[in-house]
């Protein structure tokens, strides 16, 4: 259906979420893209076979306690999804999906001037974060928020990076800047591992 790169990662068991869940990254170049993927989907033999166990559960037997539909706009200064640049096996890897949620939308704008114009994301591009994304949820639970995601060769080397980008020059100035000082209230920190069949 013309989708390329699509994400599907499962929760490492020790993240900090509460809820263990399955995670699917598609990305789209518009909104009206979305309903017309579930809409062609569900048009589609192929998929309604191959499908059939999922689709057709019971009412008492369900495949999932809930799903959710989590809508992101991508970052002005990043508009377009990154492949990261991994060696290592896709059982070892560790990607880490992180939410950030400010306590109203003006300081929400704060921290994503913060990544944006304010150089965060260089910072992480520098260290070789290997970033996927960074975008501002425009629909979802948790708002307002932004999520994006980095990705490490194993836990060990996401470790180090994150040692390495807390004693970092740049990131001390910028997160001591007074301008950018309380503009995020809750963090949310999820160890994703990509499914084998996972496009990245």
């Amino acid at each position: 259906m013309g989708v390329r790169s699509v994400g599907v990662f499962k929760a490492i068991a020790n993240d900090t979420s509460a809820n263990k869940s399955m995670y699917v990254f598609i990305p789209v170049k518009s909104l009206n893209r979305i309903d017309e993927i579930n809409r062609e989907l569900m048009k589609n033999e192929k998929f309604r076979s191959a499908g059939k166990e999922y689709l057709n559960v019971l009412y008492n037997a369900p495949a999932y306690s809930r799903m959710e539909t989590i809508i992101l706009k991508a970052f002005a200064l990043s508009p377009v999804m990154k492949f990261p640049k991994l060696a290592s096996p896709k059982n070892q890897r560790v990607y880490e999906l992180r939410s950030y949620e400010s306590a109203g939308e003006v300081i929400f704008r704060n921290k994503v001037h913060m990544f944006n114009e304010g150089g965060e994301m260089d910072i992480f591009t520098r260290l070789n974060f290997h970033p996927v994304f960074y975008g501002e949820v425009i629909a979802g639970s948790k708002m307002p928020n932004l999520m994006y995601m980095t990705t490490f060769e194993n836990r060990a080397d996401r470790d180090a990076h994150w040692a390495v980008f807390g004693s970092d020059p740049d990131w001390k100035h910028l997160s001591s800047l007074p301008e950018y000082k309380n503009n995020v209230s809750h963090i949310d920190v999820t160890f994703l591992c990509p499914a084998d069949y996972s496009d990245f």
